[in-house]
């Protein structure tokens, strides 16, 4: 059997160890070599190892009962000296149990005595599909590693290219940006030396912006003028130039390396900046080299156009900042006037609203009844005005999270309802809670998701209807988040309104319940800054439902 390799035929080889000549020859001369294979005979073991190391056949026939070291010694020197070949073992009738043995050590076939031709060759090539087989794993292996080789220097030069790009979107130092830059051009053309000439704008002299493995004494020139001897030809020209080995020799850089690149940094048709590479040995340059930097040049081209952006906005950023500074001032300015004022308001409406419970609370006689109601809407007036005072103080306060702990949301909805109660019985409203199995948790702060729920439910109270029923539920929501939502039957808000009512200080005309309407503003502000969403479904006299959700913690 010949078996192709390359541009020659070259037939596959039995080695046969067997101390029987008549056997050695049915096996060699009358059953193999007639199917073109080639055959070497040994008479021992010991034979046999060395040819195998030397002789390097394709398949061993050997008898398991040679004199001297068996057919089992020979297999288990094979595997010591990691010698992987297909052993096919002679046997008499009779020798079973042996030729088990014989396969626990690696034997890969076996033929018993008397033989025949064909089972000799059929053995052999059974044998053979193993070892084709093997080489043809190897063959694409090999082919594989050669792929993954070519694949990895692609995946480099992407990734070199990747980053360089992304530094040019986030560095905002030059000089910072024009090292990466660098960096990137002498690991994409695999290069030894690298530097980056940038063209100086008020006197067109190329100045040395940055480098890297240039000696100490010339990367001492960094941000001066500097002339290489060979950038000066590319500016001209305003194409790319390699150059390698005796060419280089009459530069000032051939000092250097033995191979040079360099390439011209455009913006527009203007050229701004010269990329030089160069390498120690004398390698040239390839095509694909050029191809890598003129990719890394056109990212050093974008870099030169965002540091005059860059430049522009500094110039633009230090005007504003002193606008903002002003603003901020006056924001805080803002701030002590609001809790200056809720101060000097608070007290005397306070002190106020007091006297006047004392007055209804206490036993000064009979007062009439329309004395009394009007005593009542008195308090009630200034307790409203106490809430109005506090709501606009908590607007304008940072409503961002003070204190977040692990808070269960439905031990807050309970005892929100259990706050509201009394107030719901007042207006003659059944207030009840849907609260999960479960308990739900968020990380919050308990006060602002408190006074959220209070908001929620005074105005679910408000705007029902004598007879009516509000409804809190907490449920687990979607995208790990848990959902509470407050359903009432009221009026409903028409569509309109739906985008306003969150607004501070918005309120429906039409309303017939008279408030201030910055409630639902804090609620936003809360929510939203607790990482949550709040929104209502609502249509009119159908009532409304107000929905917030919170990550779950």
């Amino acid at each position: 059997m010949l078996l192709f390799n390359g541009m020659a035929e070259q037939p596959e080889r039995i080695l046969i160890v067997e101390n029987d000549p008549a056997i050695a020859d049915l096996i060699a001369r009358q059953a193999l070599r007639p199917q073109g294979y080639e055959t070497k005979i040994v008479t021992q073991a010991a034979d046999a190892i060395q040819q195998a190391a030397t002789y390097i056949p394709d398949v061993v026939i050997a008898n398991l009962f040679l004199p001297g070291l068996s057919g089992k010694d020979l297999m288990v020197a094979l595997t010591a000296q990691s010698i992987d070949i297909p052993v096919i073992m002679i046997a008499p009738e009779g020798k079973e149990l042996d030729v088990i043995r014989a396969f626990r050590l690696g034997a890969s076939d076996y033929v018993t005595m008397p033989m025949r031709e064909a089972e000799v060759v059929s053995a052999v090539e059974r044998a053979l599909k193993q070892v084709r087989a093997r080489r043809e794993r190897q063959r694409l292996a090999d082919q594989l590693a050669r792929s993954n080789k070519q694949l990895e220097k692609r995946v480099n030069e992407l990734t070199t290219i990747f980053a360089v790009g992304k530094a040019v979107t986030s560095i905002t130092d030059q000089q910072d940006l024009s090292s990466k830059i660098v960096d990137g051009a002498i690991s994409i053309t695999g290069a030894d030396i690298g530097w980056l000439l940038t063209k100086d704008e008020r006197s067109d002299a190329y100045l040395l912006r940055a480098q890297k493995g240039l000696p100490p004494s010339l990367a001492g020139n960094l941000n001066k003028p500097w002339d290489d001897g060979i950038s000066s030809l590319v500016a001209l020209s305003g194409e790319a130039l390699t150059i390698h080995g005796v060419a280089l020799e009459r530069f000032k850089i051939a000092v250097l390396g033995r191979a040079a690149l360099v390439t011209p940094v455009k913006v527009g048709k203007e050229i701004v900046a010269l990329m030089v590479v160069m390498r120690k040995a004398e390698q040239e340059f390839t095509t694909s080299d050029q191809a890598m930097l003129d990719a890394v040049s056109d990212y050093a081209s974008i870099s030169m156009v965002n540091a005059r952006l860059f430049r522009a906005l500094d110039e633009r950023a230090a005007s504003l900042q002193a606008t903002v500074d002003k603003a901020q001032e006056g924001e805080r300015v803002k701030d002590e006037i609001i809790q200056r004022l809720s101060g000097e308001l608070n007290k005397p409406l306070e002190a106020a609203r007091l006297q006047l419970q004392n007055v209804l609370d206490s036993d000064l006689g009979e007062i009439a009844a329309d004395q009394m109601e009007r005593l009542s809407i008195a308090a009630d007036k200034m307790q409203h005005m106490e809430q109005i005072v506090d709501s606009m103080v908590a607007m304008y306060e940072n409503s961002q999270p003070r204190q977040t702990t692990k808070v269960n949301l439905n031990d807050l909805a309970n005892q929100a309802v259990g706050r509201f109660d009394n107030v719901a019985q007042q207006n003659q409203v059944t207030l009840s809670a849907e609260i999960a199995q479960d308990a739900l948790y968020a990380l919050a702060d308990r006060q602002q998701i408190n006074a959220v729920f209070d908001a929620l439910l005074s105005n679910a109270i408000k705007f029902s209807p004598h007879a009516d029923k509000v409804t809190v539920s907490v449920q687990r929501g979607r995208n790990g988040h848990n959902q509470v939502s407050v359903h009432d039957n009221g009026v409903g808000i028409g569509k309109k309104h739906q985008n306003h009512i969150f607004e501070p200080m918005y309120q429906i005309s039409e309303s017939k319940v008279e408030g201030l309407g910055m409630g639902l503003a804090l609620v936003k502000n809360i929510v939203n800054a607790h990482g949550g969403e709040v929104w209502v479904d609502s249509k009119l006299e159908a009532g409304s439902t107000f929905h917030f959700t919170l990550p779950t913690a």
